[in-house]
């Protein structure tokens, strides 16, 4: 069975750990956002480092250091996630084009914020009305 430890950090930790996991040869599990009992942004980075999942914890903060250039894809998707579903900004990510949500989304309903809707409208506004 898998151990799991959490471990809260700052914001000017995240790039130091990040750095110390790739030099060890770990690998980035997971990167998750939620907004926690007390309100508050909290986002992980989980790593694993037999045999625990090593999850490290940045509460309170909506501006983070993007860990991109250190996990390449691995980073930027769930940066990308994060960006696009609860406004946290990623320090040097590139944030130019949507991953799922259609490019006018935000702009109409707010940053950050999920629109509720059918799917069959959302693939329908994300293809232009032409369904291609």
């Amino acid at each position: 069975m898998q151990e799991y430890k959490r471990i809260d950090i700052s914001k000017d930790q995240v790039v130091p750990v990040a750095e110390r996991m790739r030099r060890e040869g770990r690998y980035l599990v997971m990167i998750h956002g939620f907004i926690n009992n007390d309100g508050q942004m909290d986002v992980s980075y989980d790593y694993a480092v037999d045999p625990a999942i090593e999850s490290y914890h940045v509460v309170g903060e909506t501006v983070l250091p993007s860990i991109g250039a250190i996990y390449d894809t691995a980073a930027t998707w769930p940066e990308r996630e994060l960006n696009e579903l609860f406004a946290v900004e990623f320090e040097g990510l590139d944030t130019s084009k949507r991953l799922f949500l259609p490019e006018d989304m935000l702009e109409t309903q707010g940053k950050g914020q999920i629109m509720v809707m059918p799917l069959s409208e959302l693939v329908e506004k994300n293809l232009g009305g032409d369904g291609k």
